[in-house]
């Protein structure tokens, strides 16, 4: 038994694992391609079909690792990718979603995200997406790094209300979407996508995590981890080129917290009480 969900439903009933495959960096370095796409196949293997990947990522590079990857596993991947903000006009939108899918060598993007806030009016942006969707390149999109109000923002637009996520920053040491976006997201069933999980890595020497890993015979990201999934409709999307790190994070899914645990790490890393400007990396 786990404390927290295995899986999370967005707006439009597709289903996913709480724990997906992130890929940022992937792509920059030649010699490590063949170890990522053994590992995001290993990740299929085990049934973390969630791919997260962007434009930015290694200038398209990241796009082409992911489409390697699954070129004979189409269909056992939910592949998320996103549109630069630079690229966010109606027009431009619409190119850079065909220059994903050339990149990723599929016909259609699960889920397509606006990377961040930019210049370009946000309902042109979203009138793109839309566009996408009628002509099936995109089945769904939604936005990353948006803050409560932009998102108010975003709901009050002609088909803003078709937004399929919010992709931010949230970890145990980043835990300001607890006081007002994270409750939001829940009111309206949103799923939010948790990049980051582990901090980059910082969280891993935290004694709070190595005290807590020590108990329960897990490692300090498994118990970081099983933090950031304890929250319902929360997915994590942890990067690693690793397939032995692949097996560990998935072993976060069948890793307990007891409430004591929890009140531990609420003590190392307090929850939010007022406000907190929304954190990006």
């Amino acid at each position: 038994m786990t404390d927290q969900p295995s899986k999370v439903t967005f707006p439009n009933g597709r289903t996913v694992p709480a724990l997906g495959q992130g890929t940022w960096r992937m792509g920059e370095a030649g010699a490590d391609r063949a170890a990522e796409i053994r590992s995001l196949n290993f990740g299929l293997d085990l049934g973390l079909s969630l791919i997260d990947t962007a434009e930015m990522y290694a200038n398209g590079g990241s796009e082409e690792v992911v489409g390697e990857a699954i070129a004979t596993r189409r269909a056992e991947a939910f592949l998320v990718s996103k549109v630069l903000p630079s690229n966010a006009s109606r027009d431009k939108t619409i190119r850079a979603c065909e220059n994903s899918l050339r990149r990723l060598k599929v016909d259609q993007i699960d889920l397509y995200l606006l990377h961040w806030r930019g210049n370009h009016p946000l309902e042109d942006t979203v009138a793109a997406f839309e566009q996408l969707k009628t002509d099936g390149k995109i089945a769904a999109w939604g936005v990353s790094n948006f803050d409560l109000e932009d998102m108010e923002e975003l709901a009050d637009l002609p088909a803003g209300g078709n937004v399929a996520t919010d992709q931010v920053l949230y970890n145990l040491s980043r835990r300001g979407i607890e006081y007002d976006l994270l409750p939001s997201a829940a009111e309206r069933s949103l799923p939010i996508m948790a990049y980051s999980p582990l901090d980059e890595g910082r969280l891993l020497s935290h004694p709070t995590l190595a005290t807590i890993g020590d108990e329960l015979g897990a490692t300090p990201a498994q118990v970081a981890l099983a933090f950031v999934l304890s929250r319902p409709g929360v997915i994590a999307i942890p990067k690693t080129g690793s397939r032995d790190r692949v097996k560990e994070n998935h072993a976060a899914l069948s890793l307990t917290l007891t409430p004591a645990h929890h009140a531990a790490l609420d003590a190392a890393f307090p929850p939010p009480t007022t406000k907190r400007p929304l954190e990006m990396i």
